[in-house]
């Protein structure tokens, strides 16, 4: 996710910067908050986007995000719909406070696809180092553990979409910066799921990483992780 900042205005999009958005019609400075999109619903076809009835994306794939847009602080309607289509799939408000980042994520199967937002935090670490935070979206998965080297719990006991009970799952730590053989394990055993073997973390760099997929999921929609830097 480049960190590239649009300004959203009733569904028009242009470059801005990441301080205060005026209003033409009396000077005065708004709030600000930055908010991406990550589809994430690994059997949903392509789709749209909007919020408050502007469009934000259009035929976005499974597995893209939108990069970041800069918009007035506050609460929007953001619906989700099948590209070229007119019905909501979801219909569902996200507040922005000024001054936050936020990605919003499109997860679960397209039978129950629904919206969940996580605050960002671009604050990058020294340069020798990476902030780093991972974050379950696989419906079908069970509870997991993010293991580095084949003894260090990075994260544990990670079940699906489990930040939006407990909003200090989405923090970031702050790791040292290098070459790493991860493992996706099955939550206090040795099982390995999935293994993200020479995953390299570049110093001063913040990441996300997300299960995407099905455990039961073949092809495209298997089970793995997607990655997201968010100061690119």
């Amino acid at each position: 996710m480049k960190k590239t900042i649009f300004a959203f205005f009733a569904g028009t999009l242009a470059i801005a910067g990441t301080g205060c958005m005026k209003n033409d019609g009396d000077g005065i400075d708004l709030p600000v908050s930055s908010f991406a999109v990550v589809h994430a619903s690994a059997d949903a076809p392509n789709l749209d986007v909007f919020a408050n009835t502007g469009l934000v994306v259009q035929n976005f794939a499974y597995g893209a995000d939108t990069g970041y847009y800069a918009t007035q602080s506050g609460t929007y309607n953001f619906q989700v719909a099948v590209t070229a289509t007119a019905t909501a799939l979801v219909s569902q408000d996200i507040t922005m406070a000024p001054d936050k980042a936020y990605s919003v994520f499109i997860i679960d199967s397209f039978s129950k696809i629904k919206l969940t937002a996580v605050e960002d935090n671009f604050t990058p670490p020294p340069g020798d180092s990476v902030r780093i935070r991972f974050l379950h979206f696989s419906p079908d998965a069970p509870a997991v553990d993010i293991v580095s080297g084949g003894t260090t719990v990075l994260a544990g006991n990670r079940s699906f979409n489990d930040q939006a009970a407990n909003a200090e799952l989405t923090q970031f730590i702050t790791v040292a910066a290098g070459t790493y053989n991860l493992d996706v394990r099955l939550a206090g055993t040795s099982t390995i799921l999935l293994p993200l073997s020479n995953t390299v973390l570049a110093g001063g760099k913040v990441y996300t990483f997300y299960a995407k997929g099905f455990a039961a999921g073949t092809g495209t929609q298997a089970l793995g992780v997607g990655t997201i830097v968010h100061n690119e």
